[in-house]
């Protein structure tokens, strides 16, 4: 398989990019993401912030980002 970055793997491997989880099989290449999305929490006093280091978000208060908000529901 080849990437979009010209790169080539193996059939039946995985990598992960760009915090993607990857796939390739005699199919093709095949990626979804590795992380969940918080949708259920207060966005007015809130904010979600996404770290491309840990693949994750956090959710912060807006004037605060030391105080985490509780999440009631997350999508991935």
């Amino acid at each position: 398989c080849l990437d979009s970055e010209g790169v080539v793997h193996k059939f039946d491997s995985k990598w992960r990019k760009n915090c993607d989880d990857c796939s390739c099989s005699k199919q093709g290449i095949g990626c979804c993401t590795s992380y969940m999305r918080p949708v259920d929490y207060d966005t007015e006093k809130c904010v979600s912030i996404f770290n491309e280091e840990t693949c994750s978000y956090e959710v912060v208060e807006k004037n605060d980002h030391s105080k985490e908000c509780p999440v009631h529901s997350w999508v991935g």
